[in-house]
């Protein structure tokens, strides 16, 4: 696994002093976020971006979709794709609208992804999904029926191009802002999981399990 994984193409061009390259701080970022904006062009020559589940398995993405979406009729053999993710921190109030920003954790990632369709290996994949969703649930659910598997998409990237896009700290104000009367700084964003709600349908007798009971995701 490449350690270092920029490209020409996902070189930080604007602002490139917020660029990072490191696998582990890609990997992390990719590791905090459950939602990715997936861009491709469809068969019918269509640009579109859709939001879609995803976990990072080791050095490839796995991705979650419909067999009925647009996607799959594009990814037989293989479509390029642009996966971003993004985390934000914080809103950056400046003194002037101009400089205020938003503290934010992104990433950029391009490559052929691929439809998993061998049986055993979209059952695998659909499980490591799940697994590294949530810890622990695979083994304490009902297993996918043929027709849910079906209807279930799984797509791998390998992360081969990539960059990451921090941005921290205060407003950026211009030296002749400073003494204006405005507030300036920063409102941060607190994210983190609140306690499990149980289905209003859900039989007394089932307790919440133990793993769902530690799990937090760290945002």
């Amino acid at each position: 696994m490449n350690e270092d994984p920029r490209s020409e193409r996902t070189r930080v061009r604007r602002e490139p002093n917020r660029g990072h390259y490191g696998r582990d701080v890609i990997n992390g970022i990719l590791d905090t976020g459950m939602v990715a904006h997936v861009g491709f062009v469809s068969d019918n020559n269509q640009p579109l971006v859709i939001p879609m589940l995803y976990v990072r398995d080791g050095d490839r993405l796995l991705i979650h979709g419909s067999s009925a979406g647009r996607l799959l009729n594009t990814a037989g053999d293989g479509v390029n794709i642009c996966v971003t993710v993004t985390i934000a921190d914080g809103l950056v109030v400046a003194r002037s609208a101009f400089n205020s920003s938003l503290n934010y954790r992104s990433v950029v990632a391009l490559g052929k992804a691929r439809a998993v369709s061998e049986a055993g290996a979209k059952w695998d994949a659909l499980a490591r999904l799940v697994d590294r969703m949530i810890p622990g649930r695979w083994d304490d659910c009902r297993q996918p029926t043929e027709l849910e598997m079906k209807a279930t998409m799984i797509l791998e990237m390998p992360i081969n191009e990539a960059s990451a896009k921090i941005r921290t700290g205060g407003p950026n104000d211009d030296e002749e802002d400073l003494a204006l009367n405005y507030w300036a700084g920063v409102i941060p964003f607190a994210k983190h999981t609140l306690d499990p709600v149980p289905h209003e349908k859900l039989a007394a007798s089932v307790q919440l399990p133990e793993y769902l009971r530690r799990w937090k995701k760290e945002v």
